[in-house]
């Protein structure tokens, strides 16, 4: 069984910064986990799950340009984490974060559960 399961979420003033986490365990983690790519997503209520940030397994990572330089995105492959760090946090960063996961030559999306972000003025 595969589970990815986040953590870190919260609330925090506009400005503040949050680092969120996520561990893979099951079919995803250990050899697999390393090649597998890794992102996070954002989805506030009545919207669509928007793509933030991904990285790929040889460390390669790209953001939306709405985060862009205030995100950063890291992978522990020895401990199955991946974590977003977030700072200068905007109310429009407020949202619901998942973290998704594909395995290598693999076309299905695995998600966790998602984690609650607010951010407040």
């Amino acid at each position: 069984q595969v589970q990815l399961v986040e953590s870190g979420g919260g609330s925090v003033p506009a400005g503040g910064s949050l680092r969120l986490s996520c561990e893979a365990s099951g079919a995803i983690s250990g050899p697999a986990f390393r090649l597998a790519t890794l992102a996070w997503y954002r989805q506030s209520p009545g919207s669509q799950r928007d793509w933030v940030a991904i990285i790929a397994p040889g460390g390669t990572t790209n953001f939306a340009d709405t985060v862009k330089g205030r995100f950063s995105i890291t992978r522990d492959n020895d401990r199955n984490t991946v974590s977003l760090q977030m700072n200068n946090l905007k109310l429009e960063d407020s949202a619901t974060y998942y973290c998704n996961a594909r395995a290598w030559q693999s076309t299905d999306d695995l998600w966790g559960q998602g984690t609650q972000v607010t951010v407040s003025s």
